[in-house]
């Protein structure tokens, strides 16, 4: 095989693993820090990408989420971390909940998967 139609077969397989069932997972935030110090009411785990999972795929993915005044996330952004595991991360945060507060706030938070 040659380096081309090695990078073409990693390049599948990560495709593959955006659309992959995920199994469970073992990432959990590990910081949260934000300027609101708003306190999280519900928590979504993410799932750990089957993909990441086989080939030991670990690491942290930081994202940062705006949380409308009444709690819900109006967006998340990844800010680091690897591309399929930030997928996962970002999904996760989008569906949780935040105490309401008289103001939006922008909060930073850090998730760690391990296989």
């Amino acid at each position: 095989m040659t380096l081309r139609s090695i990078r073409k077969w990693v390049c599948l397989a990560l495709l593959c693993a955006l659309n992959s069932v995920a199994l469970n997972s073992q990432a959990v935030p590990i910081q949260e820090d934000s300027a609101g110090a708003r306190k999280i009411t519900a928590r979504v785990t993410p799932q750990y990408p089957a993909l990441c999972r086989t080939l030991k795929i670990s690491g942290i993915v930081k994202v940062d989420a705006v949380v409308a005044p009444n709690g819900t996330v109006k967006s998340v952004e990844v800010k680091g971390g690897h591309p399929v595991l930030a997928e996962a991360a970002q999904n996760a945060v989008r569906q949780w909940k935040w105490e309401p507060a008289s103001h939006e706030t922008h909060e930073s938070i850090e998730l760690r998967f391990n296989p």
